[in-house]
């Protein structure tokens, strides 16, 4: 296996112009339009955002770098056999992060569902084409702790197996049986449940069981992507569309190579199985390889600079404004990167998030920003540079005016 830091180091020496200058950046009028010659958003009446909430699915993630872009494209030009393309992707993957191996999904969730099917079926194509119907001769229940029972764990239930659901490290070893297939985590929940890192594993050791660790938001940094495996969970799931800014609709499996050669029985091209609505395109599988290349090779120091120094401007810009408390944290897995509260006195400031929300969202340029009841939450990873002075006026001018 090739040495991690030294392939790193040559990773971080290839030329990044094309993130320099990003087609997408707010100070160019136009970019897009003047580079494809329509701007096809605007002709189908959709509008476009300034990102200050985050890699939200529903806010279309991330935007490609254009080394993403530029593999994208020249996919698009060519035949491959998926397969193979598959495979040689899957082998580069696991060279650059360290596993053993590594295949492209549909997005964390799909990993999550092929990942599951391939524990249950192993090398048999035969049990593959019965998901989720016939479970007959497989194993039928994945245990998880109750804090880690979020929406995403339909993606375990979409091989039609049962969740067992724990809370302490005596209730997980004492629902393991012969009908258990997998233990499955939620990485971002690591320090909501009793059962941490290190007893979950013990388990999964000690009786032989497979461990799958979802860690769909978890980079940065960028250590993570080879944390778990070196961990020793089994699988590990990624988001490719978030962090690391490749394909929306990409993921990342990685783990042992038995359980990814059974995952890829579930998988597209083949046609009858449970993954076959899961297909990765050439073009998709290519630009995930770019962009995860592009990641790894990056400053994370001076990315993270440029993240803090941004919401800190916001911060320091909001904060003059009467009444209004800006708070700045870090998340402690999931989505770790600087981040912004903003608080304010409603007696002063008369009015809500919620209506700072819908202000930022219905001006232009629109603004996406996230909370509850209590604040408006910012990100600025997902900006472009300059952006966050345009997030930082516009909420001062809407706060100032509603303390006024």
């Amino acid at each position: 296996m090739v040495n991690r830091r030294k392939l790193l180091g040559q990773l971080a020496a290839l030329p990044f112009l094309g993130s320099l200058f990003h087609p997408y950046s707010a100070a160019a009028k136009n970019p897009i339009s003047a580079t494809v010659g329509r701007d096809y958003f605007k002709e189908l009446g959709v509008r476009t955002f300034i990102n200050a909430a985050g890699t939200y699915t529903s806010m279309t993630g991330s935007l490609l770098r254009q080394e993403a872009v530029d593999a994208y494209n020249y996919a698009a030009q060519q035949y491959v056999n998926l397969d193979d393309l598959q495979d040689k992707v899957g082998a580069r993957i696991a060279e650059l992060i360290g596993c053993e191996a590594a295949t492209v999904t549909a997005g964390a969730a799909s990993a999550i569902t092929l990942g599951t099917a391939g524990v249950l079926t192993g090398n048999d194509p035969k049990k593959a084409s019965r998901i989720p119907n016939d479970l007959t001769g497989m194993k039928t229940e994945v245990i998880l702790q109750k804090s880690h029972l979020i929406g995403y764990a339909h993606a375990i239930k979409n091989c039609g197996v049962k969740l067992i659901l724990v809370e302490t490290q005596k209730e997980l070893e004492a629902a393991i049986n012969e009908k258990t297939a997998m233990l499955w985590f939620l990485n971002a929940h690591n320090y909501q449940g009793k059962i941490q890192y290190k007893g979950f594993l013990e388990a999964a050791k000690k009786y032989n069981i497979p461990s799958f660790n979802d860690c769909a938001a978890d980079v940065p940094p960028v250590e993570n992507l080879w944390k778990y495996t070196d961990m020793g969970f089994d699988l590990v799931a990624f988001s490719g569309g978030k962090g690391m800014r490749g394909p929306q609709s990409t993921g990342l499996l990685l783990g042992r190579k038995d359980l990814i050669e059974a995952a890829r029985l579930s998988a597209p091209p083949r046609g009858d199985t449970l993954g076959r609505g899961m297909k990765v395109n050439k073009e998709e599988i290519l630009a995930m390889l770019i962009a995860l290349e592009n990641y790894l090779g990056r400053d994370h120091d001076k990315d993270w600079q440029l993240w803090d120094q941004q919401i800190r401007h916001i911060a320091s810009t909001v904060g003059k404004v009467n009444g209004v408390k800006p708070e700045i944290h870090i998340p402690d897995i999931a989505n770790h990167v600087p981040s912004l509260k903003i608080h304010w006195d409603e007696s002063v400031v008369k009015t809500n998030p919620n209506e700072v929300r819908q202000a930022l969202r219905d001006g232009h340029p629109s603004i996406e920003t996230v909370g509850g009841a209590e604040s408006v939450n910012i990100t600025t990873w997902m900006l472009n540079p300059g952006e966050e002075r345009i997030v930082a006026q516009r909420l001062k001018e809407i706060l100032s005016k509603a303390s006024s």
